[in-house]
Order: C-alpha cells, then structure tokens, then sequence
C-alpha cells in the first residue's frame, strides 16, 4: 500500500479500465502507472476477477467494446493519450518535495497551483472520454455494479 500524498484529497484508489475477456471474468487492466515525481506511463496487464483482488474496492459498468478488434483499438486510442507528467520534485531550499511547474520550477508561496493530476483524473477525465469518442467503448445498459 502506498503512503497517500498529504496534497491530494483523500481517500484515493488506484482507478483503471478493466476489459473483461473471459467467462472466469477475467480480463485486461488498463491504466496508468508510476508516480507524480517521475511521471506516469501507460500500461495493461492481464488480470483475474476485480472483485478477488485483496485491494478491490468497486467496479462500474462503463460499456462495452468489440472483441474482435480489441485490444488493438483500445491500445491504439489510450497510448496517444499523455499520461500524468512529473509534477513534483524535492526542494533543496524547503528540503521538501513540492509541486513544480511543467519548466521545472517551483511556485512562490501564495502562488497559485494547477490541480494535480494522477491515475484517477486520467482514468476519468481523459481514457474514459477518449474511448467514447473514438467508438470503440460504447454505453449499454447498467449490468449491475459490484461493490467490496
């Protein structure tokens, strides 16, 4: 279990596409890794049942994709997108790690601060929108959500 960052709120869980492949209900993890002081990267592994895993909290029905053109397109369509770059690096002056602007910088104290950016809001806000958009997940009706 990682230790939550103090800036971001909390509770956070490690958000990620599952494509369900297999009558067992296993699957494909799609998603993002790393961290926000070295940058993240796109990434998929195989994976069993969501809901066997000891850190599962929920799963959403999102929709649904071809089988005959997945992973491909769903590869194809994600690692386009830019995954969470580095926002944060140790201060040497402060002798703590803080957000940084994307030149390397740091902000001044009161300085405004862009909102930062991890595995949840890429999930959300750019590979879920992305994969509408494209077609390639398409919206059906709610088969049921499950919850640990």
């Amino acid at each position: 279990m990682a230790i939550q960052d103090p800036e971001m709120p909390s509770p956070r869980y490690h958000n990620v596409i599952f494509v369900e492949t297999e009558t067992d209900g296993s699957g494909a993890v799609h998603h993002v890794t790393g961290d926000i002081t070295s940058g993240m990267v796109y990434a998929t592994r195989p994976e069993g049942p969501p809901e066997e895993s000891e850190i599962f909290v929920s799963k959403e029905f999102i929709g649904t994709v071809e089988s005959a053109t997945y992973p491909e397109k769903i590869h194809a369509v994600l690692k386009e997108l830019p995954p969470p770059p580095k926002q944060k690096k140790f201060n040497i002056k402060t002798m703590r790690t803080e957000q940084m602007k994307a030149d390397g910088s740091f902000y001044e104290l009161g300085e405004e601060r862009p909102r930062m950016v991890k595995c949840t809001e890429w999930t959300l806000e750019q590979a879920i929108p992305a994969l509408y958009a494209s077609g390639i997940l398409r919206k059906e009706p709610d088969r049921g959500d499950t919850k640990s």
